[in-house]
């Protein structure tokens, strides 16, 4: 019986999130399916196709810090306009940049040198902290602990948050 459960075991990968290739491809694929049947608007379905391809060979090349915090925005003339999140990335990217156009160009990417915007999102609301209630134990641990004590502050702040969280 043991042996058959163990059979059945199998190992699973959840991801929290989806990997930004995965989501720029997805991206890609519905863009280019709903628009690729309008023939004004075939470049412009190619144009995004391109933007994700570099945007993919951007991903491979550069470390994943950088990456990471990074768009691909276009290619023009042979540079590649990156935006970057903040200074930080964009000053990293700027050092970085000889060696990316050199890995780029091994993938066969036409880049001749690289231009970095910094485009800084908007920081998202900070989450609502919702207030912590004491379980009926440690409230009653609190009661008699203030019970115990002399008048004091303490023993009125102790009685005060019994009381609060009762």
């Amino acid at each position: 019986m043991l042996r058959d459960f163990a059979n059945r075991l199998e190992t699973r990968i959840i991801f929290t999130s989806r990997p930004l290739i995965y989501i720029i491809d997805l991206v890609a694929q519905r863009f280019g399916s709903l628009l690729g049947s309008n023939p004004e608007l075939r470049p412009l379905v190619s144009r995004a196709y391109a933007l994700s391809a570099l945007q993919r060979h951007f991903i491979k090349a550069a470390p994943p810090y950088l990456a990471q915090s990074c768009t691909v925005l276009g290619l023009q003339f042979g540079t590649l306009t990156v935006a970057a999140a903040n200074a930080t990335v964009a000053a990293k990217l700027r050092q970085l940049a000889p060696e990316l156009v050199v890995l780029l160009q091994n993938r066969g990417c036409e880049v001749n040198g690289i231009r970095v915007k910094v485009q800084v999102g908007y920081a998202p609301a900070p989450p609502r902290q919702q207030p912590r209630e004491l379980s009926g134990t440690a409230r009653n641990a609190l009661n008699n602990f203030s019970d115990s004590l002399k008048e004091s502050p303490l023993k009125q702040a102790l009685q005060r948050i019994s009381r609060k969280a009762g």
